[in-house]
């Protein structure tokens, strides 16, 4: 169970579970307090701009009114679940407003310092990456891990696998062209493997 809130004897854990199972809406009302700000915060590292992030964040919200009986601390925490809906929410916004603005870095986002948005990438990144991954041809899918995953550069793949270099930056080029139309293409598909994170 997470730890309590600031001046509160709640945890956000304890607000959702709250508003679930009793409609509370003094405990509606805490948490989105004590939420709203970091979940706006992260829909703009996300790349929202303001306006849209206060769209976002209130969509949010709703959903939480809605399904918070679904949350189930056991499974993932409550900032883990609340970020996972304002991801989806973004995304689902890009999809209706701005489509052409989504991009594979909706799938990857660059890692942030914030210790909250990296325990989000962890849970949502690392499934989505995996699923994606086994999309590509082995060689490609070779590289990709090598480069993302083991961190290695170019040139020491190159010497890794005996290829010459342009053939190692060829192959990665073509992978993330690839992984980039899926991210544009296959929205739908990437948001039912998201919401099967609640």
């Amino acid at each position: 169970m997470s730890q309590p809130l600031p001046g509160s004897n709640r945890s956000l854990d304890d607000l959702i579970i709250c508003i679930g199972s009793q409609q509370d809406k003094a405990a509606f009302i805490e948490l989105f307090n004590a939420s709203s700000a970091k979940l706006k915060s992260y829909a703009m590292r996300c790349g929202a701009n303001s306006s849209d992030a206060e769209e976002i964040v209130q969509e949010c919200m709703l959903t939480v009114w809605r399904k918070a009986a679904s949350f189930n601390p056991d499974t993932a925490s409550a900032t883990t679940w609340l970020y996972t809906i304002v991801r989806n929410k973004r995304i689902d916004f890009l999809r209706k407003e701005r489509p052409d603005q989504i991009q594979s870095l909706d799938l990857w986002p660059e890692p942030g310092s914030d210790e909250l948005e990296d325990e989000v990438e962890s849970d949502l990144n690392g499934q989505v990456a995996r699923n994606l991954l086994q999309t590509l041809p082995e060689e490609q899918r070779q590289i990709v891990f090598k480069v993302y995953f083991e961190g290695k550069s170019h040139s020491e793949i190159a010497a890794e696998l005996d290829l010459p270099l342009g053939t190692i930056k060829s192959r990665l080029r073509l992978a993330m062209k690839k992984l980039d139309t899926l991210a544009k293409e296959q929205m739908t598909w990437l948001i039912i493997i998201l919401m099967t994170s609640f």
